[in-house]
């Protein structure tokens, strides 16, 4: 079976990743007790999120990284033990403590060790321990996911450790476009894609989370 084709890049407006850029260096500046600075990007399913938070993290250069909530899906055999295949990508199909851990921990000052995350790999399904590499010299993370607004335990604990979280209010159309688009790069038939987006695990995925986007620090209009 072949690799499916890669995604489409869809970079971020300029005026927007500017003005997100500005604001992150902002925050950075403002005196704590720690040497990092937490900024977190919620969206729906197909919202471009990850696109998003890969071209913040590029134009900030190397004193950023990005760590994502994917890399903290269940395995897959996990998931069929419990028997949550059919609703993989529902947040109780998360290790949503570990997240909170790993971020409290780069939340700290740097003592001069890398930081290791997972990383999610689309082209297998499955997290990857340790793909990602989180240097000493990192002062700032950006992290997304669809679940950082979440105001039930333990997603919470999201919001008392990341300095803002901002949410991407991505027209439906679009995102329901992208998802489908996406689903049908990695597999899926045109039909079963779009059963999944409109009326499926991702739709009531996207539900959930477009229920959270009161609790953001920043709403993103792309």
């Amino acid at each position: 079976m072949s690799e499916p084709p890669p995604p489409r890049n869809r970079p971020a407006h300029p005026a927007l990743l500017a003005a997100m850029v500005k604001r992150v260096l902002a925050l950075e500046r403002v005196p704590s007790a720690t040497t990092r600075a937490i900024v977190g990007i919620v969206g729906a399913p197909g919202s471009g999120k990850s696109t998003l938070a890969a071209a913040v993290v590029t134009a900030l250069g190397p004193t950023a990284a990005l760590v994502g909530l994917d890399g903290f899906h269940l395995a897959q055999r996990v998931l069929d033990d419990r028997g949550l295949a059919e609703v993989k990508g529902a947040p109780e199909t998360f290790d949503a403590d570990g997240y909170l851990n790993l971020l409290t921990r780069l939340r700290k000052p740097p003592d001069g060790r890398t930081i290791y995350a997972p990383e999610f790999r689309r082209e297998i399904e499955e997290p990857i321990a340790g793909a990602i590499a989180v240097p000493p010299t990192a002062e700032v993370i950006i992290t997304e996911g669809n679940y950082l607004l979440l105001d039930t335990a333990p997603w919470a604990g999201v919001r008392a450790v990341a300095s803002e979280v901002w949410f991407l209010d991505t027209p439906e159309d679009l995102r329901v476009r992208r998802l489908i688009e996406r689903h049908i790069r990695y597999g899926r038939s045109p039909e079963a894609a779009r059963e999944r987006a409109e009326s499926g695990s991702d739709a009531r995925n996207a539900a959930l989370v477009l229920a959270s986007r009161e609790h953001a620090d920043v709403l993103l209009q792309p």
